[in-house]
């Protein structure tokens, strides 16, 4: 995940902008979805490494699908927004998912 989220910087920060009709809002999403990969990418890293967390049967998976979901629908929605206009108000249900799994390793 962290590698697909520098993966993603990279195009945003070199491909994306020669695009047509990509806009500044365009690539202030891309960074934030591939910010989001990055970060949580490594999140998961430290989870899967530490003895009480690593067994948590719920946070992973929620970080991971929450983040998917999150940076996903941000990058589809970036490369065809007509087409996937739909996918706006899922968005926010992979950003409550991520919110869930780091509020479910408090306990």
């Amino acid at each position: 995940m962290a590698a697909a989220g520098v993966m993603a910087g990279a195009f945003g920060a070199h491909g994306l902008r020669r695009r047509p009709g990509i806009t500044a809002e365009n690539i202030h999403a891309w960074e934030t979805a591939a910010h989001y990969s990055i970060f949580n990418g490594l999140a998961l890293l430290l989870v899967s490494l530490h003895p009480r967390f690593s067994t948590h049967k719920f946070a992973g998976p929620a970080i991971a699908v929450g983040s998917l979901v999150f940076s996903g629908s941000i990058v589809t929605l970036v490369l065809n927004r007509d087409r996937f206009r739909w996918l706006g108000p899922v968005t926010p249900m992979g950003g409550a998912l991520m919110i869930a799994g780091y509020a479910a390793l408090a306990f």
